[in-house]
């Protein structure tokens, strides 16, 4: 009991001269620790005289007191120059020039090709529309005058989801976004719809999942005419080419009279390849004049007004304009096909 001044002193001495916290917790359990030497003066306080032990009692306590906020006060020492360490080798040079990855990543090949055809059509007064993917059998087919017999309608063509209240499927094409376009606004319109598009069909040129932009121009004056006149000018420009040869040939969809198919010349070769089949033409979308009886089915009176729409895949064009030979390459995401359109 006569040496606990200059136990406390040792201890201080001690902890003050401690750099590493692993060795300043050992040194505290050297004199605080359940065998350390203030805890042993704690437990001798019963070998003194009962009146000595209450002062002598208040004289560790306050030792101990002191001792722990040594402690304290080096523990947060310590941390602070460990601290300063850490963010002395970890500091950074914000003025230095970063330092590349590699190549960056870029819009995929079927994004692209969308924009731009939007942008081409949007550069002539078109406006963009957008619809649900999941239709009802009204919108996707009855609508556009599809017969009840069609083989469009049939489970083998279509995605159909169940439903209690009215049949609901996957949308087949994009014209729906025109019906409802439609039934919400009233002529004259210019819209386009992109979008992606389902149907039971795999192969070569083929997938389920695919990506369509239709068209659709009404109006007091819309004419035949003038649908080859914008269609040929926007192929043109699409593929860079002026001199671009162009051809409609007839043709019948159940929304559309007349109705047609358009053809390019082949980009691929000039006197037939394995692209072409051998004929030196591309066919690349369908058109029409909208029929009657879809103006009917959205309130849009037949006899004041007149409209044509159009329809293309944008992954056949895609593969038209990058001489992609295999649609699956689009979809199989593999980087070394993909980096060639960063």
């Amino acid at each position: 009991m006569n040496n606990l001044d200059q136990l406390l002193r040792e201890a201080i001495n001690l902890f003050t001269s401690i750099d590493d916290a692993v060795e300043l917790e050992q040194a505290k359990g050297q004199y605080l620790g359940r065998h350390g030497r203030l805890t042993g003066l704690l437990k001798g306080l019963g070998n003194l005289p009962p009146e000595e032990r209450p002062a002598m009692g208040m004289r560790i306590n306050r030792a101990k007191e002191e001792l722990e906020e040594v402690l304290r006060a080096r523990r947060e020492a310590i941390q602070q120059k460990e601290l300063e360490a850490q963010l002395a080798e970890e500091r950074l040079d914000v003025t230095l020039p970063g330092r590349g990855r590699g190549t960056g990543g870029g819009l995929h090949p079927v994004t692209r090709v969308s924009d731009r055809i939007c942008t081409l059509f949007h550069s002539i007064g078109f406006d963009v529309a957008s619809g649900p993917e999941i239709e009802t059998d009204f919108y996707n087919f009855t609508a556009l005058n599809i017969p009840e017999n069609h083989p469009a309608r049939a489970m083998h063509d279509t995605f159909y989801v169940e439903n209690e209240v009215d049949a609901h499927l996957l949308r087949t094409h994009t014209s729906p976004v025109q019906i409802r376009h439609m039934r919400s606004f009233q002529p004259p319109m210019k819209v386009i719809a992109p979008g992606r598009v389902y149907r039971r069909d795999s192969d070569l040129t083929h997938t389920p999942m695919f990506h369509q932009v239709e068209g659709l121009w009404v109006a007091e004056n819309a004419t035949f005419s003038a649908l080859k006149g914008i269609l040929s000018e926007f192929i043109q420009r699409f593929f860079e080419r002026d001199n671009l040869r162009v051809r409609f040939r007839a043709s019948f969809f159940p929304f559309t009279e007349p109705s047609a198919e358009m053809d390019i010349g082949c980009v691929m070769c000039r006197d037939g390849c394995r692209v072409c089949s051998y004929t030196g033409w591309l066919e690349v979308l369908g058109c029409g004049m909208v029929h009657p009886n879809v103006f009917r089915h959205v309130g849009i009176d037949s006899e004041k007004y007149t409209g044509f729409a159009f329809g293309m895949g944008v992954e056949r064009l895609a593969m038209l304009r990058y001489g992609v030979s295999d649609l699956r390459l689009f979809f199989e995401n593999d980087l070394r096909f993909l980096r060639q359109f960063n």
